[in-house]
């Protein structure tokens, strides 16, 4: 068994009791906050920038009890994420999912504004797949177990679980990863919590640049560019999530919803595919997506909920465009004007 990084015994943490001190109601941003650099500001500088750009919500890859504390009663909603190797442990022995609400959320209630606990980011396929059904019951459990009913449990999945994904009408999980996703949808279904997706326009279009359409990749397309059936679509963002529901539905989860928990496109890294322009007019249109309140061709009622990747570019990632998907330098400056 992978080590949890836990022990079992018994943490007692005192509430803190702070206000919160709210953002815009309109505003449904999330931008993700990763820490891979090593020139990045303190937690509490960055902190201060999502309320200075009124970035209403935040996705933290795994507990950082710096950012924690700086997102004390600042009205932010928080997706917090469970590190991957953490999640054998939290799945098969109950306590641990218990203990790790303990040390890393109860502390800060309520005055950080949890709203989505991930269990894991991208595990699905791989080898610890099977267990991530079992950490989202444990931690959803354990959060009822306290009275705590206003955080959901889910997971991040990269848009590659889909076996087939054109045209969404036809779209299907893989062989390889559907016994895992059925189950857990059935864990989302229990709760109503969201599947968090990571969907990327950006790498469809740098893969085959001659059948997909840059504009139809940047939502700068005119008119339709796709007709799947009746269904048009005119951005290819809009068809990546309904292959996503196409999907579901073939698996008996038609009422699930998608919150997309990684989008962007990197500012640097690969000539011809990549720029500060790109970024920008990627970005800038994704928001707007989202701050209309619409939702995809497919599903038109459910509105647009999703995080851009990422607040800084990072210096310790991989190289090349893995370190250019920040919205600001680690100085602070924006790579381009987003906000």
């Amino acid at each position: 068994m992978a080590s949890i990084g836990l022990t079992l015994s018994v943490i007692v943490a005192a509430m803190t009791i702070c206000v919160r001190i709210p953002l815009a109601e309109s505003e449904a941003i999330g931008v993700c906050y990763g820490m891979l650099g090593d020139s990045l500001p303190a937690p509490a500088n960055v902190i201060a920038m999502y309320r200075q750009y009124n970035i209403g919500k935040l996705r933290l890859y795994r507990p950082e009890a710096g950012a924690l504390d700086a997102l004390q009663g600042s009205g932010i909603e928080v997706m917090l994420g469970v590190a991957n190797e953490d999640l054998v442990g939290i799945s098969l022995v109950p306590e641990a999912a218990a203990e790790w609400i303990n040390i890393h959320v109860k502390p800060y209630l309520p005055s950080v504004a949890f709203k989505y606990i991930l269990a894991g980011n991208e595990v699905i396929p791989g080898e610890n797949a099977c267990y991530v059904a079992g950490a989202i019951k444990n931690l959803q459990d354990a959060l009822t177990q306290d009275g705590i009913n206003d955080i959901l449990v889910s997971t991040g999945v990269p848009f590659s679980v889909l076996g087939n994904s054109y045209p969404s009408s036809a779209a299907a999980f893989a062989d390889s990863v559907k016994e895992d996703m059925v189950a857990i949808l059935q864990q989302l279904a229990r709760v109503n919590a969201p599947l968090m997706v990571q969907v990327y326009p950006y790498f469809a279009y740098q893969n085959d640049p001659a059948n997909v359409r840059l504009e139809y990749a940047q939502f700068t397309a005119p008119g339709p560019v796709v007709i799947d059936g009746d269904l048009p679509y005119q951005n290819l963002l809009d068809a990546m999530l309904d292959s996503l529901y196409v999907a579901m539905e073939r698996e008996g989860f038609p009422s699930i919803r998608l919150v997309i928990s990684e989008t962007g496109w990197p500012n640097a890294g690969n000539a011809g595919f990549t720029s500060p322009s790109l970024a920008l007019t990627y970005n800038s249109n994704f928001l707007d997506r989202v701050r209309a309140g619409t939702g995809t061709p497919r599903r038109p009622n459910v509105p647009y909920e999703g995080y851009v990747f990422a607040m800084f570019n990072e210096n310790l990632k991989p190289a090349g465009i893995e370190q250019y998907w920040g919205i600001f330098y680690p100085n602070t400056i924006p790579v381009y004007p987003l906000f």
